[in-house]
């Protein structure tokens, strides 16, 4: 590596926020909570290695997320694997980037230089002000549901130990001039002072239904001929829930980002909710500590690195041939490609023509940095909530759902003292800005209130054990006389607009892959013939999705998924142990012994902070059927 080069270099991982791995790595041992030996990656945190191969099985371009699980898969199935990607930084489309990362990103989208996005504004009203690698800002950011398969295969693959996980359990719905908290719990709704006695007896009864609702015939027969119907006109017209009610499950709960999601995809998004609690505590959610998507990827950009796969930075591609299958980058090198070389829409050859991003669906986004801990909005010990603004219920008569992640200081993504909220909506780019801009202005003006405001005694009731409650239909009329006496300060506002080919509440299907075109069509002045191109991230707000898109995309290459991180990860541990001890821990680095039992989340000492621990203990015992402790709980008013 020239003098030059290796000058860049430091200057780039100066710049770059250390993931959760080096922060935990940089930590002396007698201060690590979990031990284990972190993997350097060629390319980022060590200069490459001159002795790279020149042929590899398949090479992957992009490191967001999907194609770090890819990689990841492809690895510890056997394949030589080249995973490149042409910034400095891991995680593509879905990075986690710093305030002066974010800056030339948006240059970049501006000058048409990554596909997939458009529109890019940034505005930092202070900039003297700001210390850039204090602030970790997702290009999309992700919640992850307790039940889901990316966590069972955080746990399986042991990725799950170089990342670090909080939880989340406020879900907030605006309606009538104030954000209510979501009411799940059978505590929760019989202490509700807005509800009728009927009315929440109607919603235990078809909380209870969502559990079951697929699982035999009699509940099937309920919903089967309203399955293409909107949920709304199912929840209605069959449950007699009230407007109020069917938002908050529609919206909130089941994170809808559309106004008429159908009755069969909404019902399961429910579930899926419902179905999260207490599996690990009791919240439905959790989320990435230091950053989402990004840091997730890198994660698993670390066990490919494990496996052998070989990493290049700043290095884009520049054309593949598929007659000698060999693809050329900035750098001048060139590799031989045996199987497939996949590539990212954002990280397509400069006047690539196969890119099969249609643009069906556009994303809005807001994302801003407050001076405000909004630990009104976060449960105790907790340092993130989701806000939704169902359809038509801000002054601009939204079409669409507005969703928002908030994210504090402890999620480890801004300083102390400050916030991060991320609005997207799936309305119109012209009447998406509106959305957006109505609904950070009502969470601007929530969150003044419940910061200076002093609630009552009054205003609180207590349950049969004594614990206060508050009474939110009292603080509610109160709220609304309410004038705070202060402005909230912006730290900076950035605005952009994604594309997607990916239904909005669905996930990538096989059919998309299928694309490839024969070599008589190849257009003989296009640099990505004969590439396959992964997909842009969808709307929702949730990982589902990723591991089946990165399932699809193996079976692509390897012609089938059977396979699909079908490792002896304990067989592993040994030649990880063999190649540590034989000082062999150089750019294919391996962990410790990785877990052999059962992983869980437990609450920590430390902080607010979750984590997944081993346990060592029952390790054959399973977890408790959710549906039917709900079941008998609710039994008593059914």
């Amino acid at each position: 590596m020239s003098a030059s080069a290796q000058s860049k270099q430091k200057h780039t991982v100066a710049e770059r926020r250390p993931s959760v791995v080096e922060r935990r790595y940089s930590q002396s041992i007698s201060d690590r909570r979990r031990g284990s030996i972190i993997p350097e990656l060629a390319g980022l945190e060590k200069p490459l290695e001159t002795n790279i191969a020149s042929e590899f099985d398949v090479v992957i371009v992009g490191t967001g997320l999907v194609e770090g699980i890819l990689a990841a898969a492809l690895a510890w199935q056997g394949s030589s694997v080249l995973h490149v990607d042409s910034n400095a930084y891991y995680g593509d489309n879905c990075a986690t980037l710093t305030i002066d990362q974010l800056k030339v990103w948006v240059d970049q989208v501006n000058d048409h230089k990554i596909p997939g996005f458009s529109t890019a504004s940034l505005y930092i009203p202070r900039p003297n002000l700001i210390v850039s690698r204090n602030y970790g800002i997702d290009l999309t950011p992700k919640i992850l549901f307790a039940k889901s398969d990316l966590l069972d295969l955080l746990i399986k693959s042991r990725v799950h130990r170089y990342l670090e996980f909080q939880p989340l359990s406020n879900f907030h719905t605006y309606e009538d001039d104030s954000f209510g908290k979501m009411q799940t719990s059978k505590q929760e709704i019989f202490t509700d002072q807005s509800l009728s006695l009927i009315s929440k007896k109607r919603l235990m009864k078809f909380l209870k239904f969502v559990f079951e609702f697929d699982q035999n015939e009699e509940n099937i027969s309920i919903w089967t001929s309203y399955a293409d119907k909107p949920l709304t006109d199912f929840t209605n017209e069959t449950f007699k829930l009230e407007s109020q009610q069917i938002s908050e499950l529609v919206f909130t709960l089941g994170l809808a980002p559309i106004p008429n999601i159908p009755t069969k995809e909404g019902l399961s998004r429910i579930r899926r909710y419902l179905t999260s609690f207490n599996i690990y505590g009791k919240f439905p959610v959790l989320y990435s500590k230091f950053g989402g998507p990004g840091e997730v990827s890198q994660g698993f950009c670390r066990s490919a690195a494990v496996a052998g796969t070989t990493y290049k930075l700043n290095t884009r591609l520049r054309k593949f041939d598929p007659n000698t299958k060999t693809a050329t980058f900035s750098d001048g090198s060139q590799f031989k490609v045996k199987e497939k070389l996949i590539c990212s829409p954002t990280q397509a050859p400069e006047n690539a023509k196969n890119v099969p991003l249609k643009r069906n669906y556009a994303i809005t986004r807001l994302i801003a940095g407050v001076t405000k801990d909004c630990k009104e909005w976060f449960s105790e010990g907790e340092s993130a909530a989701i806000v939704v603004f169902p359809a038509n219920c801000l002054p601009t008569n939204n079409a669409y759902p507005v969703q928002a992640v908030i994210l504090g200081a402890g999620a480890g993504v801004c300083p102390e003292g400050q916030c991060l909220w991320y609005l997207s909506t799936l309305a119109g780019e012209e009447s998406a800005g509106k959305d957006l801009e109505a609904a950070l202005n009502k969470m601007e003006e929530s969150i003044l209130r419940e910061s200076e405001f002093d609630v009552d005694e009054s205003e609180f009731q207590f349950d049969d054990k004594g614990v206060p409650i508050l009474n939110s239909v009292k603080l509610g009329k109160s709220f609304m006389g309410f004038v705070p006496s202060k402005k909230l300060q912006y730290v900076f506002k950035l605005r952009f607009v994604q594309f997607t080919d990916v239904v909005p509440f669905g996930i990538v299907h096989r059919e998309y892959f299928d694309t490839e075109s024969p070599s008589s069509k190849y257009d003989p002045d296009a640099p990505d013939n004969g590439i396959f191109y992964s997909n842009m991230p969808s709307s929702e707000l949730s990982y589902d999705g990723a591991v089946t898109e990165a399932t699809l995309l193996y079976s692509k290459i390897v012609g089938a998924d059977d396979d699909f991180f079908d490792v002896d990860f304990e067989d592993e541990d040994e030649v990880a142990a063999e190649r540590e001890a034989a000082g062999n821990a150089t750019t294919t680095a391996t962990s410790n012994s990785l877990p052999t039992s059962r992983p869980e989340f437990r609450g920590t000492s430390v902080g607010s902070e979750f984590a997944i621990v081993d346990e060592e203990e029952d390790d054959d015992e399973e977890m408790g059927d959710v549906s039917e402790k709900f079941n008998d709980e609710m039994d008593f008013v059914l």
